[in-house]
């Protein structure tokens, strides 16, 4: 029989998966193999959705399952959807009244489903959306909207807001992600759009794409001009290829032509733009104002839709706007929570785990002692952060590899302080991600890289509430007056344009006067996975030049060797934490 969840329509034996192999035919239905089963339920600002122009500021409950019924190459989601066991004891079961309990609980304003694609868990998904609906929640999701017209129509009665992932308008596009083409993902936008839902549309934006962004745009456009477009910069990830990733600037002139043709178009995935602010169509005033708050989010920090002549009705928002103090913790929300998974998976690659199935074990462990927020504290400093991945050599019995990576690290330590012990001058060192403007935070790794290098870290004069850091006004960097200015190894920026965007806010630093801006050669070497070695290496050649003399490309050569089983190819790495190149893969999954 066909299986009717999604327009991939697969062909199912009875007995058989369906392609998402989450459901199976038995007799002739096609049945939810792990129903009502969560990986997550945690309230959220619903940005970190991201939803932008439903209920800004509101809090919602998010859940999450696991699997997704497409395969994108380089998906952000790939720990949920292609290798968390939907089996796993980590999996919450919950009944539809005790998720809709747990969001009134929590005082939600309703419940949105992300992170993976509710067609994994359409029956689920639905039986939620219903007895919310009846309780008086809103209810929403993140989805790649491929319904079929009889899967939509179970749950159209139902939702009230839904953010749609177009992944091109070509059917290459889709078949790349295990898809067929994108006619029935406009057709259920249309559809959708006409039932009174509130609709966002986002999109990747690849170095190769920009066409059909503006293609796209302009479909969106026939609909409503008021739908919402979110352009995600793309990150590559996972097998993504590292050559597809536009820089920031180069994404911010694309919305600034795709703004000619929607009202309202965003840029994520680029810290410290002014994209993600909403302002008024006709006079061009700041209404809404949005910080980054990790990939694939945004945070709203001030909103007064009514202050510009034209009033709030060009804003086209649905719902009020608040400012709320609630904040997720770390690792809770939307998609740092896979960061961490990632951040996992990185230590156990180097300790030489090659078995998907033995990293999701781990996975198990942590989360069933509810110690993410432990993970989190011990990321933060490397002499946790080796007491860690003894834990975790222990944990799989890889004791031997977990003492020689542990040694390796602590020889390259003692070197730079060693070489540091006569220093009599530490530079002022500031850290950025993406543009200058966005500072991260005092506590977080690559500002404790920076001590151990030698430097003086300004981040930790700087009082940051954001994720992973936030935005500071041109004054306040001034008045650091950092000699030296590093950017993210993660959500990076060319050197050049991150000059150039100095002189162009009016920054004026020891930093800028004298050229000494840098960003670690090796993507993702300064947080999360061990390869920051290569990263605090780095920083000591560039911030005492006279006494480190570091061979970088002879030490990544080493550390992959050694620790990846593997050449350490330059054009292969991208920004994934959890794996060392776009060509590692696992002997099973």
């Amino acid at each position: 029989m066909q299986c009717l969840n999604c327009e991939n329509r697969c062909i199912v034996a009875d007995g058989g998966l369906g392609g998402c192999g989450q459901y199976r035919r038995i007799g002739e239905t096609m049945v939810e193999c792990y129903p009502d089963r969560y990986l997550l339920a945690c309230p959220i600002v619903i940005e970190t959705m991201p939803m932008l122009h439903f209920h800004p500021g509101s809090k919602f409950l998010q859940i999450s399952t696991v699997g997704c019924n497409l395969n994108c190459p380089g998906c952000i989601s790939t720990t949920l959807v292609r290798e968390m066991d939907p089996a796993s004891s980590i999996m919450q079961q919950m009944s539809a009244d005790q998720v809709v309990a747990t969001a009134v609980s929590q005082e939600c304003r309703g419940i949105a489903f992300l992170m993976n694609d509710p067609l994994a868990s359409l029956d689920t998904f639905t039986k939620v959306a219903q007895a919310a609906r009846a309780a008086g929640l809103l209810v929403g999701c993140a989805t790649n909207a491929t319904f079929t017209e009889r899967s939509l129509s179970r749950l159209l009665p139902f939702i009230d807001f839904i953010n749609i992932g177009v992944k091109g308008l070509t059917a290459q596009a889709y078949r790349s992600c295990g898809g067929r083409s994108p006619d029935a993902v406009l057709r259920n936008l249309r559809l959708l759009h006409e039932a009174g839902v509130h609709v966002e549309v986002a999109c990747m934006h690849r170095r190769d794409n920009q066409d059909e962004l503006r293609n796209l745009a302009h479909r969106v456009a026939k609909l409503s001009p008021a739908i919402p477009l979110q352009v995600m910069r793309y990150i590559p990830l996972e097998s993504a290829d590292p050559g597809w990733e536009p820089t920031i600037l180069e994404s911010e002139a694309l919305v600034f032509d795709l703004r000619k043709i929607l009202r309202h178009v965003y840029l994520f995935n680029s810290p410290g733009t002014d994209q993600l602010d909403s302002l008024c169509p006709e006079c061009g005033e700041v209404l809404l104002r949005r910080d980054f708050y990790g990939p694939m989010g945004a945070r709203l920090l001030a909103a007064q839709p009514g202050s510009c002549p034209h009033g709030s009705a060009f804003l086209d928002l649905r719902g009020d706007a608040v400012v709320g103090a609630f904040r997720e913790g770390d690792f809770q929300g939307g998609y740092p929570f896979t960061r961490a998974l990632e951040i996992v998976q990185s230590m156990l690659i180097a300790l030489g785990v090659r078995d998907a199935v033995e990293v999701v074990r781990v996975w198990e462990k942590i989360l069933n002692l509810q110690s993410l927020k432990e993970l989190h504290l011990s990321i933060q400093q490397p002499s946790a952060y080796l007491a860690t991945l003894e834990y975790f050599g222990a944990l799989t019995g890889r004791q031997a590899r977990a003492a020689a990576l542990i040694a390796y690290l602590g020889e390259r330590l003692e070197a730079v302080a060693r070489g540091l012990a006569a220093v009599t001058h530490r530079p002022r060192v500031y850290y950025a991600m993406g543009k200058p403007l966005f500072a991260i935070k005092g506590p977080r790794f690559e500002n404790q890289l920076v001590q151990l290098a030698g430097g003086d870290s300004v981040n930790r004069r700087l009082d940051l509430s954001g994720r992973p850091g936030m935005s500071i006004d041109r004054e306040v960097l001034n008045a650091l007056n950092p000699e030296v200015m590093v950017i993210s190894a993660f959500l990076s920026c060319p050197v050049q344009d991150f000059h150039a965007e100095c002189l162009r806010l009016g920054v004026d630093v020891e930093a800028v006067r004298n050229l000494r801006i840098y960003t670690p050669p090796v993507p993702s070497s300064d947080f999360g996975g061990p390869r920051w070695i290569l990263g605090l290496l780095f920083l000591a050649n560039i911030l005492h030049p006279e006494r480190f003399h570091f061979d970088i490309a002879r030490e990544s050569k080493d550390f992959y060797g050694e620790f990846y089983d593997m050449p350490f190819v330059p054009d292969h790495l991208n920004r994934s934490f959890g794996k060392p190149s776009n060509t590692w893969c696992w002997t099973r999954t």
